[in-house]
């Protein structure tokens, strides 16, 4: 299959489309229109991203609350509900799919990268399974504020284009507001949508999306002598390396489902996610993770659990031999803990000034992480101050006023200062190499609460643009944003998130 760029065609609202995940087998998808909705306002357009995107900004602007309602389509759009199964919370079910969300089609950005355009909450799909296929403001608002500030964290994402307003009610366990938002991702692909053919035994379909995985993501291992099992251990890799990145800044992503595991991958499906306030390695938000499965401390495990499952869909693939195929299979897998204790560790040693690899530096930072549970210490804002301490030792006051008992930290600063002295950056050097893997800012859990608040029932957006506008640009010390570096004081914590479904 061809997966050059076509020429752009169409009028100016036009997105180029090039649909390729459309040119696939009937059974991969369904086709199904957006729902129309009655009075669609655009709530946010990302110009950054359309531009990178190729679109027309002003098109966009002036005519964006009826494109992103799925009221009307693009030129070219082919819209679709994409196929797949998943394991929920460890159980299998074989069929799930886009129940609430339609890929519009795939265009080729700036950069010559493939990107798919889709619409979440468009109505329902063959998917929906009794669901309305909507989606309501809050859900909408947390995606497109987290998926951006995760982007600008540097992790790879998916990301929100748009956010609207349908103009009419979704029920839940109260009536809301209707929304959606345009969601654009590297593809939409997931472990879950190689199950959904192994499941029913259909070999022949994990091959032919296994090769288009391939040509649309790690075109490298085409040519490898056991492609299939190449491009396994080219996911496995990427997937150690996101999870490791998720840990580095606190984020908890809540449903880790390998529905929601992309194989690009990127980050997916900002549901009951949350930022660690005060650090507590198993420390859950989702309110429908029961019993603490998806927790901040576990999810590398889980992340080689989901591997694992998507390895069971591609063995048939890795030779004619079984007994071989299995043992190829489980020796990749077998990478991933090392992979992710790499990228963890060197991505840790960042985050306290070290450039340099000693044999303790493992114990140097469990001893940190201890120290930070015990005194009750937020994430984000020790290791910020952590900053200002690498710079000066007089900033250590500040940063022991973040822990609930100052003591834990303060043997531990003696040990930190001995390990830096073997180090050969400056005081000023280390410190501005540390602001930049430290971010000042983070989408705290109370201020997406606050802003979702405030556009919920006041129709008030104001706290929504603000937290988008200071999460663009997180490593940066924002003077006008303090209030949002601020944790949570007794009364505001959220304790619990939901999914929105």
């Amino acid at each position: 299959m061809n997966y050059a760029p076509a020429s752009p065609t169409g009028n100016a609202e036009a997105f180029a489309f090039d649909n390729s995940y459309a040119r696939l087998p009937q059974q991969f998808f369904a086709r199904v229109a957006p729902t129309p909705v009655a009075e669609p306002w655009l709530i946010k357009l990302n110009k950054q991203l359309a531009e990178e995107l190729g679109l027309d900004v002003a098109t966009l602007e002036r005519e964006g609350a009826e494109i992103f309602s799925g009221n009307r389509l693009p030129a070219g759009a082919d819209p679709l509900a994409m196929a797949y199964a998943g394991h929920q919370f460890g159980t299998f079910v074989p069929q799930l799919g886009d129940g609430r969300a339609i890929l519009l089609g795939e265009v080729i950005d700036r950069n010559g990268k493939r990107r798919d355009i889709q619409l979440k909450g468009p109505g329902q799909t063959p998917f929906s399974r009794r669901g309305d296929g909507r989606a309501a403001l809050g859900p909408v608002l947390r995606e497109y504020i987290v998926s951006e500030a995760m982007y600008a964290l540097g992790i790879p994402t998916t990301r929100a284009l748009a956010a609207v307003v349908t103009g009419q009610p979704v029920y839940r366990e109260q009536i809301l507001p209707g929304a959606i938002v345009t969601r654009v991702a590297a593809s939409h692909m997931r472990v879950g949508t190689f199950q959904f053919f192994a499941a029913r035994g259909d070999m022949e379909s994990v091959k032919v999306l296994a090769d288009y995985a391939i040509d649309r993501h790690y075109p490298e291992v085409r040519d490898a002598e056991r492609p299939y099992l190449a491009f396994y251990k080219a996911v496995t890799a990427r997937q150690a390396e996101l999870i490791a990145r998720w840990l580095h800044v606190g984020f908890i992503h809540g449903v880790m489902n390998t529905d929601n595991m992309t194989i690009s991958g990127e980050t997916i499906d900002f549901g009951p996610c949350a930022f660690l306030d005060a650090y507590d390695p198993k420390k859950v938000f989702s309110s429908i993770d029961q019993i603490g499965r998806y927790a901040y401390a576990s999810q590398p495990a889980i992340g080689q659990w989901n591997l694992a499952r998507l390895a069971e869909t591609l063995v048939p693939l890795f030779g004619d031999n079984q007994d071989t195929a299995v043992e190829l299979a489980n020796d990749a897998l077998g990478e991933y803990g090392a992979i992710f204790q790499r990228h963890w560790l060197d991505g840790m040693r960042r985050k306290i000034g070290l450039a340099m690899s000693e044999k303790g530096d493992l114990d140097l930072l469990q001893a940190l992480l201890t120290a930070m549970h015990q005194g009750e210490a937020d994430f984000t804002l020790t290791f910020r101050r952590l900053c200002d301490s690498a710079r000066d030792p007089a900033a250590d006051a500040v940063l022991a006023s973040t822990f609930a008992s100052t003591g834990a930290i303060g043997p531990w600063l003696q040990e930190w200062r001995q390990r830096l002295s073997r180090e050969k950056a400056t005081p000023d050097e280390r410190a501005t190499a540390m602001m930049a893997v430290n971010p000042a800012f983070i989408p705290r859990n109370h201020r997406i609460e606050e802003a979702i608040a405030a556009a919920t029932e006041d129709a008030d957006f104001s706290l929504f643009e603000a937290l988008v506008e200071v999460t663009a640009n997180p490593y940066a010390d924002q003077a006008q944003f303090a209030r949002y570096q601020a944790p949570p004081s007794p009364g505001e914590e959220v304790q619990r998130t939901f999914c929105g479904t």
